[in-house]
């Protein structure tokens, strides 16, 4: 018995430890993969932001918010301002995604290594199609045939 303990206090053994930490990393992925997503769009914004106002007079004024605060500026103070910010959460994207990779890798390497195949959300899937099917055939075929009665 105390060589399973020790051999656990190294490697999770027990099935369950190894599917909690593989759900863990799973989780990881899918928050980087949401929080990329999110930081795009607020890049795409920014570019609509700059094309809106480059063409514009420099000592025009406009309005910026900054820390839930609407500041009134000029765009030649603001121009670069909003430039600064965007190439600064281009670089954030770009790190995210090499520790997406990293985590790609790991978790590519922790299924080798425990021999995990996803099978089960596939015959989940295929269950749930079935039933899908069937539950919103009756949904649907049910106000259709009232209509038509």
């Amino acid at each position: 018995m105390t060589s399973k303990a020790e051999g656990a206090s190294k490697e999770p053994i027990n099935e369950q430890a190894v599917a909690n930490m593989y759900a863990t990393m799973r989780s990881e992925i899918n928050q980087l993969y949401s929080k990329i997503t999110e930081l795009e769009m607020e890049v795409s914004e920014h570019s609509l932001v700059i094309g809106a106002i480059q063409p514009l007079d420099p000592s025009r004024r406009c309005y910026r918010m900054i820390g839930g605060v609407l500041v009134e500026r000029t765009i030649k103070d603001v121009l670069p301002a909003v430039q600064r910010n965007k190439e600064g959460l281009e670089e954030v994207i770009s790190r995210m995604n090499e520790a997406l990779e990293k985590k790609k890798k790991e978790i590519a390497e922790f299924e080798a290594k425990y021999k995990i195949r996803i099978r089960k959300p596939d015959n989940e899937v295929k269950d749930d199609d079935n039933r899908k099917e069937g539950s919103s055939q009756g949904v649907l075929v049910g106000p259709a045939s009232t209509k038509n009665e």
